[in-house]
């Protein structure tokens, strides 16, 4: 599969809600659409950063110059039989995992296409369906919380996640758990905490919830380790694991008994297999977590989460929780907790053109004219 262009696409996209996690609050997402064109077919990809480095070091001008004047001139006008082949041309250049995920994930979609299959019978997945659940921001109140919990479970779906920050972590996951005794909770705290908090955690454990996402530094997984000892309540981790690497050592040290993989952070598909791979080998789940994706994001998200042990409830929830419209032409919209599988080759989802173009903020055309 040769790569003949790409372009790249900078646009915004408004939220429905006002989403605040620890690390602020987001009314709009930024993201790079990146788009490979190779022997009439097309292959694509987003981005996952920001333009601040609040969720890991990357940002959003960053990416654009490395994707734009490195990544791309790097493979442009090259053959590569597979994506394995593709990552082996990229993978000397050191760090920046998300920025190297767009091109890897938009090469699967281009390569599959070739192969006229799904991302997800490729990948050897086992389901055509994916159970999902909600992630809930930072409300202005308890009551709206409660309200927000209600309306998800109603709608049928499989986890309520619950963003908390320090002063709004232990009355607000009680409560929750008080009213709806029987619903399957997380909370997620983005790395706001450290081991000084460790009485904070030992409280949470009366809230019976499934896990807690990534409480301590978003580099850390020694620390992870001496709060998981010492807790009941399992530990997921997020941010600290961007490689297989990662994954293997903090499975290791008993840093987390879960891990939310999300292929944007991780470095892209290939990743996100091999850490799949490492965490059956311990015989522990992981799920499909989410940077906030619009539908290209979100539809390779969900065909990864066809992998065995993607058993417990990602963060892959209707599209149409987040967005006035989104940037595909297929909706991806989850019934009584299950969100169907693109069936089309490579991601099987088509992009609005006419709406893209309406929200580009800024564009680049690299290599010969198609």
């Amino acid at each position: 599969m040769k790569i003949e262009a790409a372009e790249l696409r900078l646009i915004s996209l408004p939220l429905k809600f006002r989403f605040e996690t620890s690390f602020g609050v987001q009314t709009q997402r930024h993201i790079i659409v990146l788009t490979l064109y190779g022997e009439g077919l097309e292959g694509y990809a987003e981005t996952v950063m920001e333009f601040t480095p609040h969720y890991r070091e990357e940002t959003i001008p960053g990416a654009w110059a490395l994707l734009e004047e490195l990544l791309i001139p790097k493979v442009l006008g090259k053959d590569f039989a597979n994506p394995e082949q593709l990552w082996g041309e990229i993978a000397g250049f050191r760090g920046n995992k998300m920025t190297k995920a767009a091109l890897e994930m938009a090469f699967w979609d281009l390569w599959c296409k070739s192969l006229g299959q799904p991302l997800w019978k490729v990948l050897g997945g086992v389901r055509t369906e994916i159970p999902v659940g909600i992630s809930l921001g930072i409300e202005p109140s308890l009551e709206a919380t409660l309200e927000k919990v209600g309306k998800g479970l109603a709608d049928g779906y499989r986890r309520i996640k619950l963003k908390i920050k320090p002063g709004w972590d232990v009355k607000l996951a009680l409560a929750v758990r008080e009213a709806y005794p029987e619903a399957n909770l997380t909370v997620d705290a983005n790395s706001a905490y450290s081991l000084n908090d460790i009485a904070t955690f030992k409280a949470l454990d009366a809230a019976r919830l499934d896990y807690i996402e990534q409480p301590l530094a978003f580099d850390d997984i020694l620390d992870h380790a001496k709060l998981q000892a010492a807790i009941s309540t399992s530990i997921c981790l997020d941010e600290s694991i961007t490689s297989p690497e990662d994954a293997r050592k903090a499975l290791e040290i008993g840093a987390g008994r879960v891990i939310n993989l999300k292929p944007g952070r991780v470095g892209g598909i290939l990743a996100s297999r091999k850490i799949h791979d490492i965490t059956q080998s311990y015989g522990l789940p992981v799920w499909m977590g989410g940077m906030l994706e619009a539908g290209v994001g979100r539809a390779a998200n969900i065909h990864v989460a066809t992998l065995p042990m993607f058993i417990k409830p990602g963060d892959t929830s209707s599209a149409s929780r987040y967005w006035q419209e989104d940037i595909i032409e297929e909706p991806l919209e989850a019934t009584g907790g299950l969100m169907p599988v693109p069936q089309g080759p490579g991601l099987g989802v088509t992009l609005k053109r006419d709406l893209i173009q309406s929200l580009t903020e800024k564009s680049a055309y690299i290599g010969k004219s198609i």
